[in-house]
Order: C-alpha cells, then structure tokens, then sequence
C-alpha cells in the first residue's frame, strides 16, 4: 500500500532544492525524496551519476548521438526511482516528493515528444495528496540562472539560451505542469528570497493536510 505524499513542484529555478534542503535541516521528520544529487541516499548514488550523464553527454547531443527515445529511457530511471521511494516510506512518515514525474513529462511534451506510450504508465502511478507549487518569475529565475550560463537544452527553447527563449520555455512549462495536476489539490506558495521562509510555508502547507 502506497502511503500518503505530498509533491513540491515548480518550474527551472524556482528554488525547490534550497527549500528542500532547509526543511531537511529544520523538520527532520520529513522524509524528503528526490532525484537531485544533494538529497539522494547514501544507496542511490547511481542517480546521481545518470542524472549527470543526462545533462552532460545526452542532452547536449540530442538527436545526434542519442535519439529522444534514450533520453526518456534515461528520465525513466529517475520517475522509477522516486515511485519506488515512495512505496518504501515507512507508515505514518511524511513524505515530500520532489516534482515527481509532472515536472519532466510536461517537458517532454514541450520538446516534442506528447505521445510517448511512457507518459501513460506514469500517469497510472500513485497520486499525492497534494501539490505544493512554488512560484517564480522569469526574471528573477533567469538572475538565478546567471543569466543564462547555468542552462542546460531542456530548460528554453532552441539551439541558443537567451532571455526570450527561456522567458518563454518556462511560461509554458508553468502551464504544463499546472494542467498535469489540474484534478489535484494544489497549494501555492508565492516566490521569496529567504529559503527559510519559503521551507516554513511548505512545511505549513504539509500541515494543512495533516502531513506532518
């Protein structure tokens, strides 16, 4: 029996990983899982070594060493290893999961790839609770991003990252992912600059559904 969940999500730069990290630190209590390297077990660092191949060698060849079916081959070990997390939650034990798969579906169907047979088995995996939505603008977002020099392909449109490809790309991905989640509670949490404060609006949030 899979236990209850909560997903935190948001689009590139939102600051999901500095908020998950501080209520890491200041609600222990939280079981907290995720795909980033930073808040991955000490027993799943191969994660971490295929999420850095993601970005570093596929992503940047796509379509001309690696077809977009290995790519998704590639994003499915990180959607499996968040569902199997998930089922492994000790009972009673909140749990927070980092974007889940809504984040990485609804990029994939911004580059293109709507109608892969994938997108249907994820969609079958177990639902949270709640969504957690935190929001950011794109200019701040892009100051996060160094202006660009941070990026990787599937974070704004076309072969070159400027401001208007990635304004634009993450406009959309905002929309994707609100319309994955449409039949889902969702609570949102405004953009902020101190982490703290945004790991207390979550943490509150988690406590609004008897999560923690």
């Amino acid at each position: 029996m899979t236990p209850p969940f909560c997903v935190l999500l948001g689009s590139d730069y939102a600051g999901k990983s500095s908020a998950l990290t501080e209520l890491a630190r200041v609600a222990p209590e939280v079981r907290i899982i995720s795909a980033d390297e930073e808040l991955l077990g000490p027993g799943h660092s191969l994660i971490g070594r295929l999420r850095r191949g993601l970005v570093g060698d596929v992503m940047p060849a796509l379509h001309r060493d690696y077809s977009a079916d290995f790519m998704l081959t590639m994003l499915q070990t990180a959607v499996l290893h968040l569902r199997d997390s998930i089922t492994r939650s000790p009972a009673g034990a909140p749990v927070l999961v980092d974007s889940y798969y809504y984040k990485m579906l609804a990029k994939c169907r911004l580059t293109g790839q709507d109608g892969h047979p994938l997108f249907d088995w994820w969609r079958s995996f177990p639902q949270p609770e709640q969504v957690i939505f935190l929001e950011v603008s794109a200019e701040t977002a892009w100051r996060r991003c160094g202006a660009g020099r941070d990026l990787n392909p599937l974070e704004h449109y076309g072969p070159r990252a400027d401001y208007a490809s990635f304004a634009r790309f993450q406009g959309d991905l905002n929309a994707a992912m609100r319309e994955e989640v449409r039949s889902l509670p969702v609570s949102f949490i405004s953009e902020g600059d101190r982490v703290s404060t945004v790991a207390q609006e979550i943490r509150e949030a988690l406590g609004a559904h008897e999560l923690v």
